[in-house]
């Protein structure tokens, strides 16, 4: 059974940073892409970053790149979303999940998802 754990979210006013952790089991990270989702209230989820299956490729929405940085430890089972000069628009529950596919910016891909882990950001 594959499991995805998010932990890092929080409040924190705009301009600042955090740094979000999802911790997988198994060794689901040797051979899936891992990406990064985050859904605001209201609205559907969209794609924040990813991170390619073993070519270290990464690929972001324009929304964050320049402020947003994916990072992935294979060998500890563990991706990461460094978030900076966060924006009250970034506020949303935001979710680890894992694909078989290269990579991909569609939530329909991923086949693993954790539980998310609430981000606010308050202007």
């Amino acid at each position: 059974q594959v499991q995805l754990v998010e932990s890092g979210g929080g409040l924190v006013q705009a301009g600042g940073s955090l740094r979000l952790s999802c911790a997988g089991s198994g060794r689901i990270f040797t051979n899936h892409a891992m990406g990064w989702f985050r859904q605001a209230p209201g609205k559907e989820r969209e794609f924040v970053a990813a991170s390619w299956r073993s070519s270290g490729i990464t690929d972001y929405a324009n929304s964050g790149k320049g402020r947003f940085t994916i990072s992935r430890d294979d060998a500890k089972n563990m991706v990461y979303l460094q978030m900076n000069s966060l924006k009250p628009e970034d506020t949303g529950v935001y979710f680890c999940a894992a694909t078989r596919s290269d990579s991909s910016s569609w939530a329909v891909d991923y086949s693993y998802w954790g539980q998310g882990t609430q981000v606010t950001v308050s202007s």
